[in-house]
This record gives C-alpha cells, sequence and structure tokens, in this order.
C-alpha cells in the first residue's frame, strides 16, 4: 500500500499539486486499505494521513496501511481537512470526477486563504489501470469461482425457470463458494429480452428454442470478474446461429488484438469491423470493452470514443454482441490481462455455443 502512496506522491507535481485528497472511497480503499464508508486521505511528499470518525476507528486501526498516520475527526471529516495540512501555502487536489458541487462549496467554506483547491482528474484511477501481480491473481480466483458458480447453473437446466430464479441461483451460487457479493447484478435475459444489452430479470419462464444472455461476476477478496455467455436452449434457426458466429468471430479477434503498446479504439475497432463486415454494425452500440478491477468498471475503456492506450498489467473484458429488437441478443465476453506479447484469457468457460435444456 506504502508503494501506492509513493506512486501517487509522483503524480502531484506534473499536476501541479502540493497534496491530494483522496475522498471517492474506491481509491481510499486501493491506497489504504480501507473498506468503510466514511474515510479521507491527504497524500503528498510529506504528508500521510488518512481521517475518519469513531465508528471506524478500531477498523481502521486494523486496515489502514501503517505508513499513513490515522486522525479521528467528526461526522464531518472536511473540518479535519485544513489542520491536517502543513503550513503554508498548499495546493489541495481533489478527484473532480467524483467529488460533487455540494462538497467542494463546503471544503472552500472551510479551508482558509493559504489553501488553493486544484481539480486533479483520475490520478488513483491511473494508477489502479495497472494491476500489481497480487491483484491479477485475485481478479484470476474471482473469475475461476465464477466460472464454477456458472456451470452449476447449467447443470440444473434452464428451460421452465424465469429469467429472475436464475440470477438469484446464480447469486447464490457465488456466495456459497466464497464471493463476499456479485461484482454487479446478474443479468439473464432470454429470446427477445436478450436483445437489451443491460436487461434485468422478469419473472418470465425461459423457454426452448431460445437464446438466453446470461452476464455475471463475482467480487473476492475485494476485486471483480465479469463474464457474459449467450447459450441456447435448442437448435438454433439459420439466422440466430449465423449472429452466433459472427459475434464468436469478432470476440476471438478483439481478444487477438489486445497486447501492450495497442491502443484501446484500434482494438475495438477490430472486432468492430467484423461485426460490420457482417452487416450488423448498427446492432452494436456499445464499446468493446473496459477495465476491471476493485470495481467492476474501471480503465482503460475499449471504445471508439477512447485515447487510452493498452499497456502489461491491465485487466479489461472483450465483449462484442449484436442486439436484434424484437428478435435476440448475442453477447460473448471474457476476462483478460493485458502482457507486452498480448494478453492472458482468464475466463475459463468455452465459447463454441452451448445448449442446454
Amino acid at each position: 500500500m506504502s508503494n501506492r502512496a509513493e506512486r501517487l506522491t509522483a503524480l502531484l507535481a506534473p499536476a501541479e499539486v502540493d497534496v491530494m485528497l483522496v475522498s471517492d472511497q474506491v481509491n481510499l480503499r486501493y491506497l489504504t486499505g480501507y473498506t468503510g464508508d466514511n474515510g479521507l486521505a491527504l497524500v503528498g511528499p510529506s504528508t500521510r494521513t488518512f481521517i475518519t470518525d469513531f465508528r471506524y476507528v478500531e477498523q481502521a486501526a486494523e486496515e489502514v496501511d501503517s505508513s499513513f498516520e490515522r486522525r479521528q475527526a467528526s461526522l464531518d471529516l472536511l473540518e479535519a481537512v485544513e489542520d491536517a495540512l502543513a503550513g503554508g501555502s498548499v495546493r489541495l487536489g481533489f478527484e473532480d470526477a467524483s467529488l460533487s458541487v455540494l462538497t467542494h462549496g463546503r471544503l472552500r467554506e472551510l479551508l482558509g486563504s493559504r489553501v488553493e483547491l486544484v481539480a486533479a482528474g483520475k490520478l488513483v484511477e491511473q494508477l489502479r489501470a495497472v494491476k500489481e501481480p497480487g491483484e491479477v491473481a485475485r481478479i484470476r480466483a474471482a473469475a475461476a469461482l465464477a466460472d464454477e458458480a456458472f456451470q452449476n447453473l447449467l447443470a440444473a437446466g434452464l428451460v421452465g425457470r424465469t429469467e429472475r430464479n436464475l440470477a438469484l441461483e446464480l447469486e447464490r451460487e457465488l456466495r456459497l463458494r466464497g464471493a463476499r457479493r456479485p461484482s454487479f447484478e446478474a443479468i439473464v435475459a432470454a429470446g427477445p429480452h436478450g436483445a437489451l444489452p443491460h436487461a434485468q430479470p422478469r419473472d418470465v419462464v425461459v423457454g426452448p428454442v431460445q437464446l438466453v444472455v446470461i452476464d455475471w461476476g463475482a467480487e473476492l477478496d475485494g476485486y471483480c470478474s465479469d463474464c457474459t455467455r449467450t447459450v441456447a436452449t435448442g437448435e438454433l434457426g439459420e439466422d440466430a446461429a449465423r449472429v452466433y458466429e459472427l459475434v464468436l468471430e469478432a470476440q476471438v479477434k478483439g481478444v487477438e488484438a489486445v497486447a501492450a503498446g495497442r491502443s484501446a479504439r484500434d482494438v475495438d475497432g477490430v472486432a468492430r469491423e467484423v461485426i460490420e463486415a457482417g452487416g450488423h454494425g448498427d446492432h452494436f452500440g456499445h464499446g468493446l470493452g473496459h477495465g476491471v478491477g476493485i470495481a467492476v468498471h474501471e480503465s482503460p475503456r475499449l471504445s471508439q470514443r477512447s485515447d487510452d492506450e493498452l499497456c502489461a498489467g491491465n485487466v479489461v473484458t472483450v465483449e462484442p454482441g449484436v442486439y436484434l429488437p424484437g428478435q435476440f441478443g448475442v453477447r460473448i465476453e471474457d476476462l483478460v490481462v493485458v502482457t507486452d506479447g498480448g494478453c492472458e484469457i482468464l475466463t475459463s468457460i468455452a465459447k463454441e455455443l452451448i445448449v442446454v435444456d
């Protein structure tokens, strides 16, 4: 953890910041190890301060990295920020991507004239995007757990069960295997409902000869997984089979394009070109993928609007899809870790079409 604070400190001078105020709770956990709900950290060349209220003092003593001085404050932690800063003028960076206008106003009200507030962007998120080996190991373990839960769900069959029942059963399987919780609410979408990329499970029974999109993940030991498979409950018609093979080809080529040094936009384009050539460019409206780590959605982003460049240690999804309103949807998603020569797939489930009862 202390190494992370040192890496953050190295980013401050280029951002024209003396001390960074970390208030986003995910970023706070990454830097300090703290998992509570009310905390702040101040990080600078000569500052390592963690602040919380009386409810979390003992928890912080157990969790917060020992390089941080721990301070107790009132429930309004912002009241303790100025006293925790060294004397003299200070350029205090804040997380403008997550700090609310209301909180910014409160900070401005509390801080003396010697403190200048500086919008510092996503400095901690930059660090989080490149995973340490231990982080990759935790994500790999979460993916393995999620894969086991999915296989057990399929073994019990899909037909005759509602989407909602299947989603709940999948969550149960995750928790039974040790997951703290799902990394997001599972998607189970059968038939035409699968044409909604973010469909919510319904009390609707899965029938025979349907495509069923299942998107799920586990949070284990503080890190997330994310995977999607589209399975069939009977022999598909020609159109559905053709779309499945098209998405599979796009997904495989997208994975093959992932490597350190490649632009995220180019990787997205490799998969997108396959789907466009198949006549379904208008039916693939989202980006190819996103980073996964402590949060299930983080940097880098694989899309046509991304300026990110992939580097070794990124963990990203590769998940092209085709969505035909009123008919069906197909999405296939793997979780991969970027390496200098390509990537390593963390998902173990076969991508060829799975047919279940």
